[in-house]
């Protein structure tokens, strides 16, 4: 329940007017005057949720808008900007976007909301700072201090109901408006109206009475006078607390004041009651923005080390004892931005490096397992960019780094991380165990990228260097994927079955749960749907129990697309890595497809197209293409498929995934019959062709189209039970018109990309030609993005000037 906004009613009023006429309103007054409790109240009561930033300690753009994306649910796709994936998160949608405390001139912010504006049409900022942007844009409420009753004037108006009102919250006596209004006028007028002093002068009144309140003229006196009159321990908690630029909960208070989670209890409510310090829903403690800032001008040098020692020993204490452990659920993640500065504060200083490389290295499981990629990624490049640690550890604290940067900004984001990982490795005492678990990753990226022999050579790497057999059960697992992905079953089983022993130890569980998916696959691939359906099942039921979030989801994946009864559990999608996202997008796109709706499964498909070939996902990619072109014939948009099947082809082949190519080729076989072209069972029997030898089975959208097989593929299309050469060529050479049209500079595009092109010579904004289309605004952006390096040119008017040329 909101704080009563006291004699606000003519700035509540004019701050609902603005925002009923701009787009972007800065609530601007000074420190202490209430502006984010204004703000609460008016968002409270609009129709449009809204989504809160806490900007009080953002410094950098970029910080304000990572933040802004994170509170939407949203985050930038690898390839994408961070203005650009804001405006489209904010864009067509009902939310009311609040960033309190931003400091606008630091963060130089203004030009960039600016800019949000003027490309969307529905986003809504509201911005508490104590200073304008000065953009066009921009409609300003000002706050000022409460209306104070001047010396003749009657002891009444909100100042004074709000200074009574606190002091009997405090626990202070009765004041008598009659015989102590000399006392109340001269601590009144102290505040200057500003209600956070009001409130920091009412409880000092009712702790040592009227008379003996200090006249405080500015609220950094307000602060000191209230941190002389507690006890020492009290007093050192509002310094310590004040060194923290985050919530923080009660086990991490208590480890920074050295006290016993009783204590700190007491302690920390103290101060809440004095207004010194809040308390949110969650129990999590933090300071308003101008007591912080002199509360920490208080702290003295033991303040400083005290937070440091204690932060590191919280998190020594509460991080894994090994550097594999650590589930989705572990404690610590409920205070993770105290795990960060803890982790960083170490890393920075020489004599405790090596216990913040240690932390750092032992929280990674969990992060990973909870699939918190971006967190991973802030921590562990901070710990490296601090110095070098231990050699051993550096090693692995990069090469974790690499994972985690490679699932954010793209499959070979991290590879540098990598490089430098084998950098550490040299000092390492074991180097070849280091450099073997890199290379086991490097083999992991590869697979994520679809370039199987790299894979398959850094695979056997990692087996060849590995000096104790501690890193061959991984990079088996990735060989057992592997050769599932190209149809190599005995192969995949065998691989499997020797990465699975007996008996697992903790950090492996994982492993065997990634196994059993894989054999789950494979009888799927080969026709086993009920083995399959129980493989897939117990993992995941297993991994629930495990808390292996990242794991079990992939395998309920899987078993959505098997079981359309299982209940799937509830995720948010924007908030997971994106190898674990596509899955489960395109997932969503076969359900919609199985329940008739053709036209956003297709643009829920052409989304994980484009995420897909941003973050270099290859085998998501084809993937995506196949529900794509799935549903596009469902709605008779065989241009569009055709292209859309025949790029899937050419994937297939350079990635060699016969299987998936086997898919494609059925895809076509459908197309070519419903435009009744010769060569649809020739496009069948090539698909059978490929399958044959594997013992494989039609199943999915493969068994869809019934086109019957010729006798024989065309020689010429195959090379063994694989695909020739020529044959991408050959294929696509069947769809070609025959008819001859005049060359034109918008030949390289793709149908998809000539759909874009031609809307927006039109005047079509994206949004626009998204709802067109049944696509999102970033899959019109990353078309956009592609027409613009295919034709050399950077702006919608030169597309438009080129469409119409070439009509």
């Amino acid at each position: 329940m909101l704080s009563p906004c006291l004699g606000r009613e003519d700035v509540q009023r004019a701050l609902h007017e603005a925002l009923q006429e701009s787009r972007w309103v800065t609530v601007v007054g000074p420190p202490g005057s209430g502006k984010t409790l204004l703000v609460r109240h008016v968002a409270a009561a609009a129709t449009a949720a809204a989504s809160w930033v806490d900007a009080r300690n953002l410094r950098t753009i970029d910080d304000v808008l990572v933040a802004a994306l994170e509170s939407l649910e949203s985050e930038t796709a690898p390839g994408d900007s961070l203005t650009g994936a804001l405006g489209r998160a904010v864009d067509g949608r009902e939310c009311l976007l609040v960033l309190d405390g931003l400091d606008l001139d630091t963060t130089e912010a203004g030009p960039v909301l600016q800019a949000v504006l003027e490309a969307t049409s529905d986003a809504r900022v509201v911005v508490t700072a104590l200073t304008t942007a000065g953009q066009p844009a921009e409609s300003v409420v000002r706050v000022g201090p409460l209306p104070v009753p001047g010396q003749l004037a009657p002891l009444e108006g909100p100042a004074v109901e709000l200074f009574l009102r606190r002091i009997r919250a405090a626990g202070g006596q009765q004041v008598d408006l009659t015989e102590q209004a000399h006392e109340v006028r001269r601590l009144l007028r102290a505040t200057g109206g500003l209600p956070l002093l009001i409130e920091q002068v009412a409880v000092q009144s009712a702790l040592v009475g009227l008379s003996n309140a200090m006249s405080a003229v500015s609220l950094d006196q307000a602060v000191d006078s209230a941190h002389d009159l507690l006890d020492e321990a009290s007093a050192a908690a509002l310094r310590r607390i004040g060194l923290l630029d985050f919530h923080v909960g009660l086990g991490v208070l208590a480890h920074v004041l050295d006290a016993s989670v009783p204590e700190t209890a007491e302690l920390a409510g103290n101060l809440v009651r004095r207004s010194l310090l809040e308390v949110d829903a969650r129990g999590h403690f933090d300071m308003l923005s101008p007591i912080r800032g002199r509360a920490r001008a208080l702290a003295r040098p033991d303040d400083v080390a005290a937070v440091r020692a204690g932060l590191l020993a919280w998190a020594e204490t509460h991080a894994p004892a090994h550097d594999n452990y650590g589930a989705a659920d572990a404690e610590w993640l409920g205070d993770l931005p105290a795990m960060r500065h803890a982790v960083l504060t170490a890393c920075a200083e020489p004599e405790t490096r090596a216990d913040g490389y240690s932390v750092a290295n032992r929280i990674f499981s969990s992060l990973y397992t909870s699939m918190r990629a971006r967190e991973a990624v802030e921590i562990l490049e901070g710990a490296l960019a601090s110095g070098d640690g231990p050699p051993a550890m550096g090693a692995q604290i990069a090469r974790r780094a690499g994972i985690a940067a490679s699932e954010m900004r793209g499959t070979y984001e991290g590879l540098w991380l990598l490089a430098r990982s084998d950098e550490h490795a040299s000092s390492a005492p074991i180097p070849e165990e280091q450099l073997s678990k890199t290379a086991s990753i490097r083999a992991e990226m590869h697979l994520d990228a679809g370039d199987l022999a790299s894979a398959e050579a850094e695979a056997r790497r990692a087996i060849d260097l590995d000096p104790d057999g501690s890193i061959t059960r991984q990079a088996t697992r990735t060989l057992a994927d592997l050769y599932a992905s190209q149809g190599r079953f005995a192969e995949a089983t065998e691989a499997a079955v020797a990465a699975m022993p007996a008996r697992i130890t903790g950090d492996e569980r994982w492993i065997d749960l990634s196994l059993r998916t894989v054999l789950a696959r494979i009888a799927l691939e080969q026709g086993r749907i009920a083995e399959a359906v129980a493989g897939t099942r117990a993992v995941v039921v297993e991994a629930r129990e495990l808390a292996e979030d990242r794991v079990g989801l992939l395998a309920e994946t899987l078993l959505r697309n098997l079981d359309p009864t299982w209940v799937p559990t509830d995720v948010v999608r924007e908030t997971l890595p994106w190898a674990v996202r596509l899955p489960v997008l395109a997932q969503d796109g076969r359900d919609l497809l199985a329940k008739g709706d053709a036209k956003r499964a297709a643009g829920l498909a052409a989304d994980v197209v484009a995420l897909a070939d941003s973050a270099r996902l290859g085998r998501d990619g084809v993937d995506a293409r196949l529900l794509l072109g799935r549903a596009l014939v469902d709605l008779g948009d065989l241009d569009q498929a055709t292209t859309t099947y025949l790029t899937a082809l050419d994937h297939c082949s350079t990635m060699r995934l016969p299987l998936r190519a086997a898919d494609v080729l059925d895809g076509l076989a459908g197309v070519a019959r419903a435009r009744d072209l010769s060569e649809a069972r020739s496009l069948a029997a090539a698909a059978f062709a490929l399958r044959t030898p594997r013992k494989a089975a039609r199943w999915g959208y493969s068994a869809d189209y019934d086109v019957l097989p010729a006798a024989r593929a065309p020689e010429e299309w195959l090379d063994g039970d694989d695909l020739s050469a020529d044959a991408v060529a050959l294929v696509t050479a069947v769809f070609n018109r025959t008819a001859s049209a005049r060359p034109s500079v918008l030949d390289a595009l793709t149908a998809a990309e000539r759909q874009v092109a031609e809307r927006v010579a039109h005047g079509l904004t994206s949004r626009q030609i998204a709802e067109e289309l049944y696509v999102s605004p970033r899959t019109v952006d990353a078309h956009l993005t592609h027409i613009y390096r295919k034709l050399d040119i950077n702006t919608r008017a030169r597309l438009a000037a080129l469409v119409v040329d070439n009509r």
